[in-house]
């Protein structure tokens, strides 16, 4: 972001709450860009004695990782991850359980993330290119590789949950 939304001046970076931020150049102008982390909601979805771990149809082969989408306007992070969970694996469950929220600095997104005992078939959505069905010893040992994140809510729910 280059020039301000509300009077099309240019965008300076000055201190503001110890932060900087992106503010107007105009001093009749009030505009400040907060540039506020995006809530995503994380599943880590369980169907009997297994962990389900998808691949985006974006990603490079071999690569996946847990249930991930926005949060949408008025909707709680645990009812966007059963709707998820839904829409991209065509699984419900009856609850989910709140592991911890962690901060993705690449993409400025405040990851919610939650324990999914699903039930139902798996039927892919389009987003999903497939899917890896893991028992907890492998999830244990799997390499997230480029999802670091994904690691560590994973080790954070199985330390929890023995």
């Amino acid at each position: 972001m280059r020039f301000c939304p509300q009077c099309s001046l240019k965008l300076e970076a000055k201190n503001r709450d110890g932060f900087e931020r992106l503010q107007c150049s105009s001093a009749r102008c009030s505009f400040i860009h907060w540039n506020n982390p995006t809530p995503v909601a994380a599943g880590l979805v369980r169907r009997g004695n297994h962990y389900i771990l998808a691949r985006n149809h974006q990603w490079s082969e071999n690569m996946f990782s847990m249930i991930t989408g926005f949060v949408e306007k008025d909707e709680l992070p645990e009812a966007a991850i059963v709707r998820e969970l839904k829409e991209e694996l065509g699984l419900s469950c009856n609850h989910a359980h709140f592991i911890g929220h962690f901060m993705f600095k690449p993409r400025n997104q405040l990851m919610i993330a939650y324990h999914l005992d699903a039930h139902g078939e798996i039927t892919l959505s389009q987003e999903i290119a497939e899917v890896k069905i893991l028992p907890t010893q492998q999830l244990q040992q799997y390499d997230f590789s480029p999802f670091s994140l994904t690691t560590n809510i994973v080790q954070k729910w199985l330390q929890a949950s023995t």
